[in-house]
């Protein structure tokens, strides 16, 4: 299947780990430019030098997401390299454990911002060039925004949030033909998701637990299979797709746990 993404231009923000790094190595493959916005400066090197050996072509931002004066200028200076900005994927964000017991307004004030601000700014900032190339956004989401999670309210209410804003901009941007949608993925095994992991005690058998309770295959979703929804969602392909959550996660969510 053609894709039609060759050339077009992608902003990926967390995009050198993870789920990000996933959407833009496929981006790469497709023949797009992904240009990555993330703080880890050595990992974003690492990627794109890996690309470039391959003959793909990408660009990386440094810096802090939050900072709505650094996104103004990954867009600015994405416009200067490349002349255009096809289509924007927000993706960075952690969760970060500032809930009601252990958060503070503070800390929870600072939670949201830090996961949700950027979706905001860059879509703000780079909307005049989705305007004209009748473009594309994915917001990457997470289950913690349809299930809870406990301990962790800055992150689902950010969470939460985007999925609100998913439906919110698709319905702004009709007129311009810019399709909005979201992906929401639930377990999937990235650097951040280990890190939370080795948090238990016995971490081993805390995943296991998880995954027994995934129904289709008991495995948990690769950062492939979300980067495959998520590249399709950017395409031609997907003309006709706007206002969307997907959940890609195995039936965890909605499937009766009864199945496993």
């Amino acid at each position: 299947m053609d894709l039609h993404l060759k050339d077009k231009v992608v902003i990926v923000t967390g995009g050198s780990s993870g789920i990000g790094e996933a959407i833009t190595r496929l981006l790469a493959v497709e023949g797009a430019i992904p240009v990555i916005a993330s703080r880890n400066t050595d990992r974003n090197e690492t990627l794109l030098a890996e690309l470039k050996s391959k003959n793909q072509n990408a660009f990386a931002f440094a810096g802090e997401l939050s900072d709505a004066f650094f996104c103004e200028r990954i867009v600015s200076e994405t416009l200067a390299r490349f002349g255009r900005i096809d289509a924007l994927v927000n993706n960075a964000g952690r969760n970060d454990g500032v809930g009601l017991a252990n958060g503070n307004p503070a800390s929870f004030a600072q939670s949201v911002i830090e996961n949700l601000g950027h979706y905001y700014y860059l879509a703000h900032f780079a909307l005049p060039s989705l305007k004209e190339a009748k473009g594309s956004i994915v917001n990457i989401s997470s289950k913690v925004a349809m299930t809870g999670q406990g301990g962790t309210s800055g992150y689902a209410a950010a969470k939460a949030a985007q999925l609100g804003l998913t439906r919110e901009w698709a319905a702004e941007l009709l007129p311009f033909g810019i399709r909005v949608n979201a992906i929401l993925p639930a377990e999937v095994m990235t650097p951040l998701y280990e890190s939370w992991i080795n948090t238990f005690e016995k971490p081993s058998e805390k995943l296991a637990s998880i995954v027994s309770k995934i129904p289709l295959e008991q495995r948990m979703t690769t950062s492939a299979e979300i980067a495959s929804a998520t590249v399709f969602l950017l395409s031609a392909q997907a003309s006709h797709i706007t206002g969307q959550w997907w959940v890609i996660d195995g039936g965890y969510v909605h499937l009766d746990r009864a199945l496993t």
